[in-house]
């Protein structure tokens, strides 16, 4: 690792840091229904899709109505994403003549990108029609991100509210986390990405003819507009089958530097509106400053364990001064990929600039294991509310080792809301292991893993992790092409979501009927550094206690049997 490399984490965190404030603010007037500098323009388009769609936006519902709205919704987008996809060779706007894919891809593709997840079973650019591009795959990373920065609103009225039961209005929150923040966001970065040679165009292949005088189709289309929500949105489904290492869209490091930015803003941002809305914003910053010293050091590990390249290519005299530049770009280098790997998976975004199967044991263990923790910063929204089921353990377990009352903003944290974290805490790694160990006693499902031994059962593992947290990042060496993965993908995609969505907004609908307490001597502070390391003890012994024998089967035996 380079001067270089630490000196980009830092740019990385102190703008991450300097933006989240102006942008949280804007975010929580929005859902608040307070005056923003864009009333004048989007104020009107708001009210109009109000009325035409009869939504009474003061009519607030309960946690039950809330989550139900909610996957009513999700799936009604899911069953229409599955129509087109099979479709598509039908439909207009489909000139490299793209057939409808088979029910089994269709079913995966259309979960995928309904539950912003983006995992990609098949090729971008061939597979799929500017038609499927555009009305399916880019309007889903809206829908899909608005239905998690929604959910994480809900909880966090749920945590603000004195006794009353109700978290809003689903629908009127949906449309304003499109309309007011996506919309703008991506239209912005949009512009941003042109100039730096992300094309933009509704034409179909470019036809060039080589050096050599053969022809050549060059793929290309809306590529700007999708990569702006594709990171802003934490989606990661790329235009092209190489993803953010295709220089068409991501040209430079430059370009990756921002798309960093992209993937680290709204996840960050809502930890300050959570302190808005506990009108506490020292908590949102310590939580803030919790999660981001967790990214800083897992950044930094990746980076620092690709700064080593395999002792077998040093023993065959390869110049290896540069880091383990296998899978990697070289106009981004071992530093500018690995800094990109870890945020990927951090904020579930699932966009890559390099082969994840290429890395180092320990570098790939660590990008499995953001996912796996999945509260490294996370997607938007969703991201929020694994931590804050973390930040419930905290409290209760912080209670019992000292004696002081377990609360959290003032609300009780008692047996139902504790109960209903453990299950939310535990679906993630049942759905990960369970879905990997029976792969593995499968026959048909091992054969797909190319690489034996415990790379393999790495390429396994992190295929469901990168499922079940709803990032979609591939690590590679496994052909996940058949009518078994991308059905058991699929499930696992909708069990990472809607299983821990339902059990984490019922949590909050308990603590919204709650009073809030005054501060006494027993109330145990959580908007202090001792909290905040607290925080980061329980995520990473947990996580370790959950993972440990699976990362040792895996990227540990493979470190020491290949540095050994």
């Amino acid at each position: 690792m380079t001067y270089r490399g630490w000196a980009e984490i830092a740019i990385v965190a102190v703008i991450i840091g300097l933006m989240i404030k102006p942008l949280g603010t804007y975010i929580f007037h929005v859902f608040e229904g307070e005056h923003t500098f864009l009333d004048p323009i989007l104020g009107p388009v708001e009210r109009f899709i109000f009325r035409f769609l009869s939504i009474d936006k003061d009519k607030e519902y309960k946690w039950t109505g809330y989550i139900l709205r909610m996957i009513a919704l999700d799936f009604a987008i899911i069953f229409f994403a599955y129509l087109i996809f099979r479709l598509q060779g039908h439909l207009p706007l489909n000139p490299a003549q793209a057939p409808g894919m088979r029910p089994d891809l269709a079913f995966n593709s259309a979960v995928s990108f309904g539950t912003n997840t983006n995992w990609q079973a098949y090729a971008g650019e061939t597979q799929a029609s500017n038609l499927s591009q555009m009305i399916v795959i880019t309007t889903c990373m809206f829908t899909s991100v608005a239905s998690g920065i929604v959910m994480a609103i809900a909880f966090m009225r749920g945590l603000s509210r004195r006794a009353n039961p109700f978290l809003g209005n689903f629908y009127a929150d949906f449309i304003r986390a499109i309309l007011r923040i996506l919309l703008p966001l991506a239209l912005l970065f949009t512009l941003v990405l042109i100039p730096l040679g992300v094309p933009q165009t509704l034409k179909g292949p470019a036809r060039v003819l080589t050096l050599e005088g053969e022809q050549q189709e060059i793929a290309r289309g809306p590529v700007a507009t999708l990569e702006a929500i594709k990171h802003i949105g934490n989606n990661g489904g790329g235009f092209f089958n190489a993803n953010s290492a295709h220089p068409y869209e991501n040209p430079s490091p430059v370009s990756n530097i921002i798309l960093i930015l992209l993937m680290l803003l709204v996840p960050a941002s809502m930890i300050y509106v959570l302190g808005l809305y506990l009108q506490n914003r020292r908590q949102g910053w310590v939580i803030f400053a919790a999660i981001v010293l967790l990214f800083i050091i897992f950044a930094g590990l990746t980076m620092w364990f690709e700064s080593r390249a395999s002792p077998i290519l040093e023993e065959t005299g390869v110049d290896v001064t540069a880091g383990n530049m296998e899978g990697k770009e070289t106009r981004y280098g071992v530093d500018d990929s690995a800094l990109f790997g870890a945020s990927t998976t951090s904020a579930a975004t699932g966009s890559v600039n390099s082969s994840h199967d290429s890395y180092t044991p320990l570098g790939g263990m660590i990008l499995i294991g953001c996912m796996m923790l999945n509260t490294v910063l996370g997607s938007s929204g969703a991201g929020l509310i694994n931590i804050l089921i973390y930040i419930i353990f905290t409290v209760f377990l912080a209670g019992l080792m000292v004696g002081r009352t377990p609360e959290f903003t003032g609300k009780k944290i008692e047996s139902r809301e504790v109960r209903l974290g453990v299950i939310a805490l535990l679906i993630h790694p049942l759905c990960i292991l369970g879905f990997t160990t029976l792969s593995l006693a499968i026959p048909s499902a091992r054969n797909a893993i190319l690489n034996s031994g415990p790379h393999g059962i790495t390429e396994m593992a992190y295929a469901f992790t990168s499922a079940t947290a709803n990032n979609g990042s591939a690590f590679g060496g496994l052909a996940v092409s058949s009518a078994y993965f991308n059905v058991t993908t699929g499930v696992a995609m909708l069990i990472g979501r809607y299983a821990i969505f339902i059990p984490i907004l019922a949590v909050a609908g308990s603590l919204a009927e709650k009073q809030i307490l005054p501060e006494s001597e027993g109330t145990f502070r959580t908007d202090t550094p001792l909290f905040a390391g607290l925080l980061i003890g329980i995520i990473i012994i947990i996580g370790a206690l959950t993972f440990f024998p699976v990362l040792a089967l895996g990227p540990l035996a493979e470190h020491f049997a290949l540095f050994g």
